[in-house]
C-alpha cells in the first residue's frame, strides 16, 4: 500500500506496518495522537520533524489529536534525561501552553486537528485512580527504560512521579482512543505503554511511529530547548536564517530530509553543490515555511551575504532613539547597547568588546566605558557577526 510505505520514510520505530495497512484497509479515517508538553514557550525544529508526520496523515485524510501536555509539563517527562527535570509551576505552563497552538498550525491543518489538554482527566482523577493506573506497571518494568537504567546504576535520583510520566502518557492514548501515535524515538518506551494500557482497556492497541531525534545546533545533542542548542518557530527570519546557517554540513541533509521532506534523489543532487550553497537553499526554504505569507528567505539571504560575504552592513536593523535609551546626557558604550536589550546583560556587552568583537562605524572599540552623547545623525554598532543596532537622535 503506498501510503504506507511513504509514512514508513524518515521513520526509526514502526510497529507495525502490517497493522497499519490493516487499519487503512477499512477505510476509516484514523485517530493520529501527538502530545507536546509546554516546557517552554516556543516549539522547535525538533517538535517540526513529528509535526510534518502528522501533517503526512492528515493530507491523507486522517484526524489529528494534538495533546497540550498542560498536566504533564508539571511532571517533566524523563525520557533522554540523565537528571530530574525541573518543577514547572502552573502559571508557567499556562503561559507557554497559549503560544503552542499557533505555531503548530504553521505545519498542521487546523481544520482537521483536534486540540486537547490532558488535565481535561487527570485533573478529575482521584488518588484512587492514579494507584490503579500505577499498578499497571512494575518497577522492574520501569528500569528497562536505558535513560532510568542508567540513572540507577548511576545512583542518579529518579522520582516515583518521573515512574508515573509513561503511565500518564499512556492512559492519554486510552482517553482519546487513539489508533496511531507519533513521537521522537526516545518515546518509544512511553508510546509502547499506551499500546498496554489500551489493550487493558479493550480498545485497540495503538501503532506506534518514532522518528529520528533532530540533532541540534551543537552538531551533537538532539535538538532540545532545555540545552538551548535549538531553533524556534517563532525566531525572526534573520536570527533562524543565521542559525541555519551555523549547522555543520553532515547535519544539514538530516534538515533536508526531515525537515523539508527531501527525497534521497533530491539530496543526492543538492549535493553536488558547494555546501555553502546548499545551506543558504536550505535556510531560505525553512524560514519561508515558517513565515509562508511573508516569504522573507531570498531577503535573509541577500542580508546574510552582505554581512558575511561582503562585510557590508545589512539593510534593516533594530533602531533606537538615543533618548529611549539614557535619560542622562551622555552614556557609556556598555550601558547604550545593554539598554537595547540586544543582550542578555551588560557584562555581556562588556565581555565582547574586551573580546574586540564590537564596532562602531569601521572602529572597533576598546574602551567599554567610553561616553557617547546623542549622535549627530546615527550610532551603527555591529557585535560579533549577526548583532547589528542603529542609536539615532
Amino acid at each position: 500500500m503506498p501510503a504506507v510505505e511513504a509514512l514508513q520514510r524518515n521513520t526509526e520505530h514502526f510497529i507495525s506496518p502490517d497493522e497499519l495497512r490493516a487499519r487503512l484497509q477499512s477505510k476509516k479515517s484514523l485517530r493520529v495522537k501527538l502530545g507536546v508538553d509546554p516546557t517552554r514557550p516556543d516549539l522547535t525544529f525538533g517538535h517540526m520533524v513529528v509535526f510534518n508526520k502528522l501533517r503526512q496523515f492528515q493530507d491523507l485524510g486522517h484526524q489529528a489529536v494534538l495533546i497540550i501536555g498542560d498536566f504533564t509539563a508539571m511532571i517533566g517527562d524523563p525520557s533522554g534525561r540523565s537528571s530530574t527535570r525541573p518543577v514547572l509551576s502552573e502559571a508557567e505552563v499556562k503561559t507557554n501552553a497559549a503560544t503552542y497552538l499557533e505555531q503548530a498550525f504553521k505545519i498542521l491543518d487546523e481544520s482537521k486537528t483536534e486540540v486537547r489538554f490532558n488535565s481535561e482527566w487527570f485533573a478529575k482523577m482521584s488518588l484512587g485512580d492514579m494507584l490503579n493506573l500505577s499498578r499497571k506497571m512494575t518497577v522492574a518494568r520501569m528500569l528497562e527504560r536505558d535513560d532510568f537504567s542508567k540513572r540507577y546504576a548511576a545512583n542518579s535520583p529518579i522520582s516515583i512521579v518521573e515512574f508515573l510520566y509513561p503511565l500518564i502518557q499512556g492512559h492519554d492514548s486510552v482517553m482519546i482512543k487513539s489508533d496511531v501515535e507519533l513521537g521522537g524515538s526516545d518515546q518509544l518506551f512511553n508510546n509502547l505503554v499506551g499500546r498496554v494500557l489500551q489493550k487493558e482497556a479493550g480498545q485497540p492497541e495503538q501503532i506506534v511511529i518514532c522518528s529520528p531525534l533532530l540533532v541540534g545546533l551543537d552538531g551533537v545533542k538532539k535538538m532540545s530547548k532545555s540545552q538551548d542548542n535549538y531553533i524556534a518557530f517563532n525566531d525572526a527570519p534573520k536570527e533562524m536564517f543565521g542559525k541555519i546557517m551555523s549547522i555543520s554540513d553532515e547535519v544539514m541533509w538530516d534538515y533536508y530530509k526531515l525537515l523539508l521532506l527531501e527525497s534521497d534523489a533530491t539530496v543526492a543532487q543538492l549535493k553536488t553543490l558547494h555546501p555553502m550553497e546548499a545551506k543558504k537553499q536550505l535556510a531560505v526554504k525553512l524560514v519561508d515555511k515558517l513565515y509562508e505569507k511573508e516569504k522573507p528567505g531570498q531577503f535573509e539571504r541577500e542580508q546574510f551575504e552582505k554581512v558575511f560575504a561582503r562585510h557590508e552592513i545589512p539593510d534593516e536593523m533594530p533602531t533606537f532613539k538615543f533618548s529611549a535609551l539614557t535619560s542622562t546626557a551622555d552614556a557609556t558604550i556598555v550601558e547604550l547597547l545593554a539598554a537595547t536589550k540586544l543582550f542578555a546583560s551588560k557584562n555581556e556587552v562588556k565581555r565582547l568588546i574586551e573580546q574586540g568583537a564590537v564596532k562602531l562605524g569601521a572602529e572597533k572599540i576598546t574602551d567599554p566605558f567610553k561616553r557617547l552623547g546623542p549622535p549627530e545623525k546615527e550610532y551603527i554598532f555591529q557585535a560579533g557577526k549577526r548583532i547589528f543596532a542603529k542609536i539615532v537622535a
